[in-house]
């Protein structure tokens, strides 16, 4: 270390060391000083520089350790490619080497910041779970189709809006009223309808199966594909 010589004439007076901050981890207040002290489990946003797309970014993290990721994007069909191989990049790194390693796409790289951030501030949803939440527990945002929750509206000022997917799945058809307005639409579950397909159900039973309708559709006036019309 080279000090100058204005410090090296000083003398020395001893210093109080309090440490960090405890943060909260896991049910535990922590004392973190290296990132093997950080846990947590938490989700984030990034988007991209142009802001075309963004990606949703789940992280749980075991002693510093990134034990399990969940990486949903939307808005750019390169930034699911780059998704894939930040799924086989991000688990067993630490934190330190994900925020400093290039996730390929900016939107992915932009959640990774966010969730650091989150994480070593004790800002995690896992903060006061007493040991945390197992490896496995990103996948409960997906539910039991494991397929992401996607809502797609299309709207003009001429034409009004159309429901194209939402929560409950794939809208094929948007129930009217008598003044046209949308009071329900049917949908299908494109996660179930998978499902029964791979267990050898034929196309047309999976998709039957798969079919529900939400609102008050049965008593639509008028019905529209929305897609098409």
């Amino acid at each position: 270390m080279v000090y100058t010589k204005e410090v090296e004439n000083m003398c020395k007076i001893e210093r109080v060391n309090h440490g960090p901050a405890p943060i909260p981890e896991e049910g535990k207040w922590v004392k973190a000083k290296e990132i093997k002290d950080i846990s947590g489990l938490t989700h984030g946003i990034g988007w991209c520089a142009p802001q075309q797309g963004a990606c949703k970014l789940t992280l749980n993290v075991k002693n510093g350790i990134i034990e399990e990721a969940l990486v949903e994007t939307i808005g750019c069909s390169g930034m699911t490619h780059s998704a894939a191989m930040a799924g086989e990049i991000l688990v067993g790194k630490t934190l330190l080497e994900a925020l400093n390693t290039d996730l390929v796409c900016d939107a992915i790289n932009t959640a990774m910041r966010e969730l650091f951030l989150q994480i070593v501030y004790g800002r995690t949803q896992s903060a006061f779970s007493d040991g945390g939440l197992s490896v496995g527990a990103g996948l409960e945002d997906l539910g039991k189709t494991t397929r992401s929750q996607i809502g797609t509206i299309y709207s003009t000022k001429e034409k009004g809006p159309r429901y194209l997917e939402l929560t409950e799945g794939y809208v094929v058809e948007v129930g009217l009223d008598s003044n046209n307005e949308i009071i329900g639409y049917k949908y299908v579950n494109i996660g179930k309808m998978m499902n029964g397909i791979k267990k050898g159900i034929d196309v047309s039973k999976a998709i039957e199966d798969a079919t529900g309708i939400y609102g008050r559709f049965d008593e639509a006036v008028k019905v529209i594909d929305p897609r098409e019309e």
